[in-house]
């Protein structure tokens, strides 16, 4: 009896503990629950706090008409000079591409909200894209003038590159065809360089905010990362070439290496070109360039240290006639000053779109504006006349097989591989023919003499 009334007493003070503890323990629990509860619900309400976007009322019509009265009513508050200054370029061509944009880009085509509000126009979109790319301003500068956020304007500059690219880059990108190339061997024979078709050059587009793990693979003598643009420009500064990406401690031979300039003489998807010099026959076209650039058939450089009056005039003529490239380079960069100043931009992909559209806008303005202020009158090249010693095979067509297959006839041929790289590796030897150079470049000595040499006499 004494056992057992012992063990029953034993059990009652366990139940006890144990339901004591459990106590203890779950309002413990339970204050440290509500502790962290407290303390995570704070923070997830002030991250959402912070993440809140705020919301302004722009009055986006009233922007969207001050920018209508001021630049494209009947009787614009400015008139067409000021319109050319600030959009870069004539009000036509401006509204031709708004009206492109506008009908085949959907982010540019006007909408209605849920509350039949209608959105931003057209032309509130592509003035603040134009505005971005002619300043170089921050992307809140057009706020208070267009009632655009700096989100806003943003995504109009990102939309507005890539419609130019898609709409017009296969025009205002393209390669020259056989009419622009014989327009471009014309003018290059009445300056004097028979076989030239434009000048050739780099420059650097600063990168300001380059990944630090890239920096040392961008950055260049100056200290600071660049990204390099080749380009091939002409006399009236259209760009027929244009490669970019490459990193900024590459000189141009190392860009030149990695460049598609001549893919197309390799590809043998050229027009062939035939001009005289001197009395000899040449049908390779070439480029001006400055004296790093190897000694190839399609390049002439000028003559460093120019012995002979021969030679000193060859010299300045091709030091003047090269600037073509140098002056395009500089028209680009006063007509979209963020190519001139540093990209404020980390995406290479959208620095690329940007200096491409950069590049057509130029174009377009060129083809809008060049029989303003070219000085070379090509009507004296009339078809058929002997004055004209520059030739172009205007029955090519890209359409057509390529001037390989011509050239052997045999189109089974093409198919194999190893013949066609063989014709490659031909196309590519006879664009670095050093032997070519130097006396297509004694010829060109000895034409300009004779052609410009009695100007210098008579001086």
């Amino acid at each position: 009896m004494a056992s057992s009334s012992h063990n029953t007493f034993d059990g009652s003070m366990d139940d006890a503990f144990d339901q004591y503890f459990d106590q203890a323990f779950d309002q413990y629990f339970d204050q440290a629950f509500d502790k962290f509860s407290n303390a995570y619900g704070d923070q997830e309400k002030e991250k959402k706090r912070r993440k809140q976007r705020a919301y302004f009322e722009r009055n986006r019509e009233e922007g969207d008409l001050r920018l209508w009265n001021d630049y494209f009513s009947d009787t614009p508050t400015y008139p067409p000079n000021l319109f050319r200054r600030r959009f870069r370029m004539n009000k036509h061509l401006f509204m031709h591409i708004v009206q492109r944009l506008s009908n085949e880009v959907q982010f540019f085509q006007p909408k209605k909200d849920a509350l039949g509000r209608v959105s931003l126009s057209p032309l509130q979109k592509c003035t603040a894209a134009i505005r971005i790319l002619a300043y170089g301003n921050a992307a809140d500068a057009v706020d208070e003038y267009l009632r655009l956020g700096a989100t806003t304007t943003r995504s109009c500059l990102e939309h507005f590159v890539d419609g130019i690219i898609s709409l017009f880059g296969e025009e205002y990108l393209r390669r020259p065809t056989p009419a622009d190339l014989q327009r471009l061997l014309d003018i290059g024979e009445y300056r004097g360089f028979p076989g030239m078709v434009g000048s050739i050059d780099c420059m650097h587009w600063e990168w300001k905010n380059c990944p630090t793990a890239w920096k040392g693979q961008y950055t260049r003598g100056s200290g600071k990362p660049t990204i390099v643009l080749e380009a091939v420009a002409s006399y009236d500064l259209w760009i027929w070439h244009a490669f970019f990406g490459p990193p900024g401690t590459l000189n141009d031979i190392n860009v030149l290496d990695r460049s598609p300039v001549f893919d197309d003489i390799i590809n043998g998807q050229a027009p062939q070109v035939t001009y005289s010099v001197n009395g000899r026959e040449y049908h390779l076209a070439y480029y001006l360039t400055d004296g790093i650039y190897p000694k190839w058939a399609t390049f002439i450089q000028s003559i460093p240290l120019p012995q002979g009056p021969k030679a000193v005039l060859f010299a300045q003529r091709q030091e003047v006639v090269r600037k073509d490239v140098e002056r395009a380079f500089g028209v680009l960069q006063a007509r979209f000053a963020i190519v001139r100043n540093p990209t404020l931009l980390w995406d290479k992909e959208k620095i690329s779109n940007i200096i491409r559209a950069c590049i057509i806008l130029h174009n377009m303005i060129v083809e809008d504006e060049r029989d303003g202020y070219t000085q070379y009158d090509t009507s004296i090249f009339v078809e058929g006349e002997t004055s004209r010693s520059s030739e172009v095979d205007f029955s090519f067509s890209i359409n057509m097989p390529t001037n390989l297959g011509n050239m052997l006839a045999i189109q089974s041929e093409l198919r194999d591989q190893r013949i066609h790289e063989r014709l490659k590796t031909s196309a590519r030897t006879r664009i670095r023919d050093r032997q070519m150079h130097q006396q297509l470049k004694a010829d060109l000595v000895e034409h300009i003499w004779r052609k410009f040499g009695r100007d210098e006499d008579n001086n």
